[in-house]
């Protein structure tokens, strides 16, 4: 009989000795950008609703956004967005069924890599 080495329960300290294919890590983090940029409403909304409510409140909020943690917080944004963005459009057109196949699907992740990586260098130039 053969013997079976597979493991039976996977802890989080596993997951780091996994290969992860690129096409796994391009959906990974497509899903965190989501969830970056749904965390982020809140952050927009509030400096909306604190822009709106005076000149007091629009002066607080752009030596906010001067700080550095504000720009750390607009470029992560900005970020989230632009890899989101690009991950998007690639889903977008393998559901035209274009690029569906295992060299495909590679390829497109690492074109969306390589595009969300220099939107997010002019990102970061832009917020400097």
């Amino acid at each position: 009989m053969k013997q079976n080495s597979r493991p039976i329960n996977v802890g989080i300290g596993d997951l780091a000795s996994f290969k992860w294919p690129i096409t796994a890590l391009s959906s990974i983090t497509h899903r965190v950008a989501g969830v970056v940029l749904f965390v982020g409403v809140a952050f927009m909304l509030y400096a909306l609703d604190l822009s709106l409510s005076g000149e007091e409140g629009f002066n607080e909020l752009k030596e906010m956004m001067t700080s550095p943690v504000g720009k750390l917080i607009t470029w992560g944004l900005l970020s989230a967005l632009a890899y989101h963005f690009v991950a998007g459009i690639k889903h977008l057109v393998m559901d035209m069924g274009v690029g569906e196949t295992l060299e495909g699907g590679q390829f497109a992740a690492k074109i969306t890599i390589f595009f969300s990586a220099v939107l997010i260098a002019l990102a970061a130039v832009w917020v400097i």
